[in-house]
């Protein structure tokens, strides 16, 4: 799938950018973020290049309902055995810094603490 000429994680799909992988099959590929904010930290990304989830649609169910339906399977597999949390940040306001929707998977063996600050 040669999608996005220009992206960061098209470019990971095509393997012209090393990762350090931790799933693949035709629909998805997950891999080690390179700033792991926990012990178990990685992405699973869609292969065909869909920007942000404002952008998504029918057309993604497959790869998108598999990236769910792995995310546990793939989070206890590296070590995340008591639990994680999945976070699909879209747009700027969400702060997504690379525009390929992905899905960050993080967990290890101590509570992650509060999912955002809260605002006064």
């Amino acid at each position: 799938m040669s999608g996005d000429p220009n992206c960061l994680f098209c470019k990971i799909v095509r393997g012209e950018i090393p990762s350090k992988k931790v799933f693949e099959d035709e629909d998805v590929f997950a891999f080690h973020d390179v700033r792991p904010q926990a012990p178990v930290h990685f992405l699973i990304i869609p292969k065909v290049h869909v920007a942000t989830l404002y952008d998504a649609g029918m057309a993604q169910h497959r790869a998108y309902g598999k990236m769910l339906a792995l995310a546990g399977e793939l989070a206890r597999r590296e070590g995340a055995t008591d639990g994680f949390r999945t976070i699909v940040n879209t747009g700027r306001v969400g702060h997504q810094e690379v525009y390929h929707v992905h899905m960050h998977v993080i967990g290890g063996p101590e509570p992650l603490g509060p999912m955002i600050s809260k605002r006064k």
